[in-house]
């Protein structure tokens, strides 16, 4: 039947068909799961290289400010015995903006909010007397301050840092402030105006009132921006990455820090339709390099499809040959290339995997409790090899239930069965997914938790005693666990000795009245 020229030519074709959509339906999930996994890649590493440099941006702020606060505090040590001599304090005012260039302008205000020296003098504000809320902020507060933007006696739009002058009889004298123009060039407006990348990135900055204080578009600095996920969140003093759409409509990926010395927030931050762009040419480039090779792929295998007639016969042969060890690997590597070779592989195979699953199912209930479904002693053996030869340093608790001899006396053993069920299934719900519980024997477990300390190895006991303390228990009501803690470093130390002060710890905590957490004492 097989010698017939129709039939193999049939055959052939079946196997081209299949062959190509195969291919087209391969080459089709390829773009596609490129093309997801490039986007999701390209977002996190964008919002991410936005939140570091948001970050050092906000780190390089704290640095300006403080700096500008020493600054200050030096001159008002300096003031403090001058504040009668005008002279002086107006030649200390030109000295401290003239030094660094750290701030726009130079202030001295007394005590009654007069303005008594200034520079530089073109300013014409000497002996102006404050008296605006905004402007009175430092005056208020007789503490270093860096004040929230507001219009000056001038008309600057400014940041105001002071630092109050007092006597050295502690009398409060006044305060000296160095400005920061928010609408012109100063250090501040340098440092975050340099931005290195040429992707359309762009930082700006707002205040904890949500109030832009420097933006690249100047025009905007002084705006009070609303419906922003990005500022809500740094004004709330956090630091992380959004997706979010602006208050201008436009889908950004931020990165987001707050600077700690004014409560400002530094968004950095990129369109997102930039990155789409970056990916459509990615995906160009995927598309130039793939398709010759898809082609070429293509022509292989139409060129192969006529020895396609030998894997029903390779089938066969290992069929045969069942009870060989390496039948599951050769039939595996059988290529099935049509319908009838497919589904008779694949049946075969799922025969052999049932009965694999079936060894595993056994293999798994040797290590398990059957009672509980806990590991069983030889299951935690085999976790802790695990742990011991990867050298994992874990916590162990060490589990037992208070006055659990009444329960079988006062209830009968089936109870007591049920009660240790039922403390095992809190277990469950209270450990981490990652933790190993096991049975130890009777009423008592262990629970090993890896790359756990002791401290938050406590922390997990106690939630599970206090989950097993309020729990009603059916037929025995409320009932209590002693758990001991120990703390095992990997390494050269023995584990036998971390188990040990567990169960000595454990021995305490029933010694000191049951129903608590001991933590075990290490030399």
């Amino acid at each position: 039947m097989f010698s017939s020229p129709f039939i193999r030519l049939d055959l052939r074709r079946l196997i081209l068909l299949l062959t190509i959509a195969s291919v087209l339906v391969t080459l089709t999930n390829s773009f596609y799961s490129i093309y997801k996994v490039q986007k999701s890649l390209l977002m996190e590493k964008t919002m991410e290289a936005n939140r570091v440099y948001a970050e050092k941006m906000a780190a390089t702020t704290d640095v300006f400010i403080e700096s500008a606060q020493s600054q200050l505090e030096y001159s008002a040590n300096v003031l403090k015995a001058h504040m009668h001599d005008e002279s002086f304090l107006m030649r200390e005012a030109e000295r401290l903006r003239m030094q660094t260039r750290t701030f726009n302008s130079v202030a001295v205000v007394n005590a009654e909010g007069v303005i008594i020296a200034v520079s530089p003098e073109t300013l014409d504000v000497k002996g102006v007397q404050l008296t605006s809320k905004d402007s009175l902020q430092s005056l208020h507060a007789q503490q270093p301050l860096v004040t929230e933007p507001f219009v000056s006696p001038a008309g600057n739009y400014l940041i105001s840092i002071s630092h109050p002058i007092f006597s050295d009889q502690g009398v409060y004298q006044g305060y000296v402030s160095g400005t920061i123009y928010l609408e012109r060039d100063n250090i501040l407006y340098r440092i975050l105006e340099k931005h290195g990348y040429k992707d359309r990135s762009y930082l700006y900055v707002v205040d904890h009132n949500k109030t832009l204080i420097f933006h690249p578009d100047k025009s905007r600095i002084g705006e009070s921006i609303a419906n922003n996920a990005a500022i809500d969140s740094v004004s709330e003093g956090e630091l992380g990455v959004k997706d979010i759409v602006n208050s201008k409509g436009v889908d950004m990926l931020t990165g987001f820090a707050p600077v700690q010395t004014t409560h400002w927030g530094i968004v950095a931050q990129r369109p997102k339709a930039a990155v789409m762009a970056e990916l459509d040419k990615q995906m160009q480039d995927v598309f130039v390099v793939t398709i010759p090779i898809g082609l070429l792929t293509l022509l292989v295998i139409w060129v192969s499809a006529i020895f396609i007639s030998r894997p029903l016969w390779h089938l066969a042969r290992r069929v045969t040959a069942i009870e060989h060890s390496d039948t599951m690997r050769e039939i595996n590597q059988i290529h099935s290339w049509y319908f009838e070779v497919a589904n008779l592989k694949s049946a075969i195979l799922r025969g052999f995997g049932k009965l694999s699953h079936q060894l595993d199912k056994l293999h798994a209930d040797s290590h398990s409790d059957a009672m509980t479904g806990l590991l069983n002693r030889r299951g935690m053996l085999k976790a802790l090899d695990a742990l011991t030869v990867k050298n994992v340093p874990f916590s162990v608790l060490a589990l037992d239930i208070d006055y659990f001899k009444r329960v079988n006396d006062s209830y009968g053993h089936d109870v007591g069965d049920e009660l240790i069920i039922a403390i095992a299934e809190q277990m469950q719900k209270q450990a981490r997914q990652e933790d190993i519980l096991c049975r130890a024997g009777g009423e008592e477990f262990l629970i090993f938790l890896a790359n756990t300390d002791i401290n938050n190895a406590y922390e997990v006991a106690e939630r599970i005693r206090s989950a097993i303390e309020d729990h009603d228990f059916a037929t025995v009501g409320r009932i209590t666990v002693s758990i001991g803690v120990a703390y095992w470093p990997a390494g050269d130390v023995r584990m036998e000795a971390s188990l040990k002060q567990a169960d000595i710890a454990l021995y305490q905590a029933k010694h000191q009245g049951r129903n608590r957490t001991q933590v075990a004492q290490t030399d």
